[in-house]
């Protein structure tokens, strides 16, 4: 009897939860193609990605409740690869001011360049009702981030002052990815990141 029940769960050598979770992923990288793609929230469907993906509609169904859902799903995810990329820098630069500026941005920099699909998606300037909610809760994450390291990094107190210098790097960062990435700023990736590490200090010194 064990083993009918083991073998019911097990098909392949994958578990089942495996096998969804494998497949909820397919779903959110053929997302993040459309949605990263040149026409954005227009291409979404819920036919549109689950052919992209290789899948059944009825498999994209049991991981989410509407193409919403999933585009949520895919902001989501863009946003955690760019924030997990960006804490490593931060961990593995060197603990002075213009070196860890300078991986943060250059990791940035890097991670949109590789994978323009999530520069034009996180960046973007249109977004749904939906995905515009999501815009504005990344933003105060990363306005979060950027605050907690200055705090930590310069040893001094939070406060409403601190909290404008971190909206003011993290709003006008984006734009100029945006602008950058959209080819309306035509400059080398170095004098990207150099330019983009020397504003950001600036700004930084008015803590």
């Amino acid at each position: 009897m064990d083993g009918m029940t083991t073998s019911a769960r097990v098909y392949a050598g994958v578990e089942g939860d495996q096998r969804r979770a494998e497949r909820r992923a397919q779903l959110i990288e053929a997302g993040l193609d459309l949605l990263g793609g040149p026409d954005g929230e227009t291409a979404l469907s819920v036919r549109g990605v689950c052919k992209r993906a290789g899948l059944a509609s009825r498999y994209f169904y049991e991981s989410f409740t509407d193409r919403e859902a999933l585009a949520v799903a895919v902001y989501e995810h863009a946003v955690g690869r760019i924030a997990e990329s960006a804490l490593r820098a931060v961990a593995e630069a060197p603990q002075e001011e213009r070196a860890l500026v300078r991986a943060v941005v250059a990791t940035l920099v890097r991670e949109i360049s590789d994978d323009p699909r999530l520069g034009r998606l996180v960046f973007s300037a249109s977004l749904n009702t939906v995905l515009a909610e999501q815009r504005l809760e990344s933003v105060r994450m990363f306005v979060g981030l950027t605050i907690a390291q200055a705090v930590d990094f310069y040893d001094m107190p939070s406060g409403p002052e601190l909290d404008l210098v971190g909206h003011f790097v993290v709003g006008g960062l984006a734009q100029i990815l945006t602008a950058w990435l959209d080819g309306a700023v035509e400059v080398e990736t170095e004098v990207l990141v150099e330019r983009c590490t020397d504003l950001m200090i600036a700004a930084g010194s008015v803590r």
